[in-house]
């Protein structure tokens, strides 16, 4: 009769049993660092994804990479673009990098925060970005000056984009057939902008891995944000659905095309013989769900550019076998964007120094990558939405914002949810709840006062044309006409007016 207790074993076989046990251990501990992949769609939703219970979209790669990997299903990012890769950035608060907006030099990153990036860096990884940067677009924002060895990107917030100040893409680019910033220069590139940039990044990670580097490539993507210019074919099959208009099904065959390009890479992994040691992180969106929240959104409430967990809330899957993350589980421990320095510092044993430690507020996940189960602190997350005009810092504390912790979330400073109860937040119980108001309320407060100093891009004094712009022209000739000159100068009628406008049609 087999027993499973040691015990009983034979003292020569329990020996070699722990030596065999000991043995393996320090294999695993001796392995090299393992190369480390961070896939970000943009604008794509929790319910935009079949596996999660969308009942259009085809998403046969996340479908299947959620059996491999482990699912956070309680994951939070900001509510809106530059927000979230500020926080993905630094591991803090984005108000705490300065970054309260997306435009007007409020989207640009604090050069005194230590990046993502640069820590990797730190303990001999290779860095690279492939897709949407959208923390700043002079040159010591960019990220060739904030950690990053490759660089492949588009300027300001979508391909294409124009708006006052610094924040801007290459004249006239669009998705198809993009000019793409490139190690210091434009490049003139053929193909749908997603294709283009997993293809220049699993090319670089090849010549990464032959020359014995270990890697750091995010992948950033400005896909599925507007504008929806794909290819017809991408999107075809979408058409005619129940509820699905033209522009929807564009936004949902882009989505399927990340899919695509998602699975490749990870078919790509495989045939080098190092998907087993690449730490594979897939943080399904940077902010809530947008063209998709009408067809499903995983019964929550609200979409991007809200505090309300349609808002924030993000599906973000791990997969690392050689870490032993579990394959097919999930985990509902309140985590979120800022929690992914501080556990790839660990993963990798970098050392920060006291400023880096002061910087980083997240936690590190590792506890709960090992057992999905393992006993996690309760904690406070602070979502607002931010873009308040220009000196009415002040006046925004309590506009579109919330204060939550794993059960209750605190919203504009008078709606409260019972997030266990009611998970659509369809009833506020306020008043039943006294001394969770009052808690939420202080911590908040508390953050509040912790933030206005590090709110650096307040009032800074904007260029009067986009730089990536005046590189392109510089570059390859030409010039902006009048019109465009206006529109790029904060201090024109016309550019005073565009954000505005912006804000009302879409968020960037």
């Amino acid at each position: 009769m087999r027993t499973a207790s040691v015990r009983f074993l034979h003292p020569v076989a329990f020996v070699l049993l722990m030596a065999t046990f000991i043995f393996n251990l320090a294999s695993v501990y001796a392995s090299p660092p393992p190369n480390i992949i961070l896939v970000m769609p943009d604008d794509v939703g929790y319910g935009d994804y079949a596996c999660l219970g969308n009942p259009i979209m085809h998403t046969p790669s996340v479908d299947a990479f959620k059996k491999e990997s482990l699912l956070f299903t309680q994951f939070h990012v900001s509510p809106t673009c530059s927000p979230c890769r500020a926080s993905l950035m630094s591991g803090r608060h984005e108000f705490k990098n300065g970054v309260t907006h997306t435009i007007l030099e409020r989207e640009r990153m604090s050069l005194k925060t230590f990046t993502l990036a640069q820590m990797l860096k730190s303990v001999g990884y290779t860095t690279g970005i492939f897709g949407k940067w959208h923390l700043g677009d002079e040159e010591a924002y960019r990220p060739e000056s904030r950690g990053f060895d490759e660089v492949y990107i588009h300027g300001g917030g979508g391909i294409g984009q124009t708006y006052p100040g610094s924040c801007g893409d290459a004249p006239n680019n669009t998705n198809i057939n993009p000019a793409l910033w490139h190690n210091g220069k434009f490049e003139k590139t053929e193909g749908y902008c997603t294709d283009l940039f997993f293809n220049q990044a699993i090319e670089w990670m090849n010549a990464s891995r032959t020359a014995g580097k270990p890697f750091f490539a995010y992948i950033p993507l400005n896909a599925a944000h507007g504008p929806h210019v794909v290819p017809e074919e991408y999107y075809q099959q979408y058409l005619g659905k129940p509820g699905v208009s033209e522009e929807t099904a564009k936004f949902f065959g882009m989505i399927e095309n990340i899919d695509t390009n998602f699975g490749t890479l990870l078919k790509q992994l495989d045939q080098w013989q190092i998907a087993d040691n690449t730490l594979v992180i897939y943080l399904a969106t940077d902010n809530g769900g947008t063209a998709g929240v009408r067809i499903f959104n995983a019964g929550m409430r609200g979409s991007k550019g809200t505090p309300y967990q349609g808002g924030t809330r993000a599906p973000c899957f791990f997969r690392w076998p050689v870490g032993g993350i579990p394959a097919g589980a999930e985990c509902d421990a309140l985590s979120a964007h800022l929690d992914i320095f501080p556990t790839l510092a660990e993963i990798v044993g970098a050392k920060l120094s006291d400023d880096v430690k002061e910087q980083v507020e997240g936690h590190s996940l590792l506890p709960l990558l090992k057992n999905p189960n393992a006993e996690w602190a309760d904690r406070t997350l602070v979502h607002h939405v931010g873009r308040w005009a220009k000196g009415k810092a002040a006046e925004a504390k309590y506009a579109k914002c919330s204060i939550q912790n794993s059960r209750y979330t605190l919203v504009n400073n008078e709606e409260l949810y019972d997030l266990k109860a009611d998970p659509g937040e369809t009833t506020n119980v306020i008043a039943d709840h006294p001394e969770v108001v009052a808690k939420l309320r202080a911590a908040y407060d508390q953050w509040w006062n912790e933030v206005q100093p590090l709110l650096v891009n307040e009032n800074v004094v904007a260029p009067k044309m986009n730089p990536l712009k005046e590189l392109y022209w510089k570059q390859f000739g030409g010039g902006p006409d009048e019109k465009l000159l206006n529109r790029m100068d904060p201090s024109s009628p016309a550019g005073e007016k565009k954000p505005a406008r912006a804000r009302k049609s879409r968020k960037e």
